[in-house]
């Protein structure tokens, strides 16, 4: 994995590729691997979506007890643990900290991820990167947080630097940028297709509503 310091495309590109399995599911392990890096673009953008990265935090720690357990083989990939949960119905059980309902979390953070870099990518420097991500954020994460969460970080959206120097602050120097660039692309075709699996199986096994 890269530094703190810079998001790695590649990382991120090369872990999501690996976990694609078959032809519809994903590998839980190779997937918060490629998460992991790729949530650094929030760090690194700044305050604004620290609460997302924290929770995100708090959601890998669940779902790495879940790969240690005694149930570790059913937590192995995306199809195989919503199987599982919705055979037992433990998704329904007090007191268990359901992985498909963690998951679904992430799953949520990465459509807003993968659509403010792609407007990023797709803009110019003229653009107000603050409408950008507000509407990126409106059109995903928005409708899963409260109103006050809501207010708060569409207000510190403000804050967000031009897009030259928010790119720069995310990938690092100017030889940096210019190779995080060209693999962009590739990275978020990758980030599509995992999305695309992931949300097909969300709705195959109607877990889309867990609390």
């Amino acid at each position: 994995m890269s530094s703190e310091n810079a998001l790695d495309l590649q990382y991120v590109y090369d872990s999501f590729e690996k976990s694609l399995k078959d032809d519809d599911d994903v590998i839980i392990e190779a997937y918060i691997d490629g998460y992991n890096e790729l949530v650094k673009f929030l760090n690194l953008i700044g305050s604004v979506f620290s609460f997302v990265s924290s929770d995100v935090k708090s959601k890998i720690k669940i779902m790495e007890k879940h790969r240690a357990g005694d149930d570790s083989l059913y937590y192995e990939s995306f199809k195989k643990m919503m199987k599982y949960e919705k055979e037992t119905s433990l998704h329904e059980k007090n007191g268990f900290t359901s992985g498909s309902r963690t998951m679904l979390r992430l799953h949520r953070g990465l459509d807003f991820i993968r659509l403010f870099l792609k407007r990023l990518s797709d803009s110019d420097d003229a653009v107000n990167t603050c409408t950008i991500c507000q509407n990126s954020y409106n059109e995903t994460l928005a409708e899963f947080h409260p109103w006050y969460i809501r207010k708060a970080a569409t207000l510190a959206m403000h804050a967000l630097p031009s897009r030259s120097d928010l790119l720069k602050k995310v990938f690092g120097s100017e030889d940096k940028l210019t190779e995080a660039m060209s693999i962009l692309p590739h990275t978020l075709q990758s980030c599509d297709e995992v999305y695309k699996r992931v949300e097909n199986l969300y709705s195959d096994f109607d877990f889309h509503g867990l609390p």
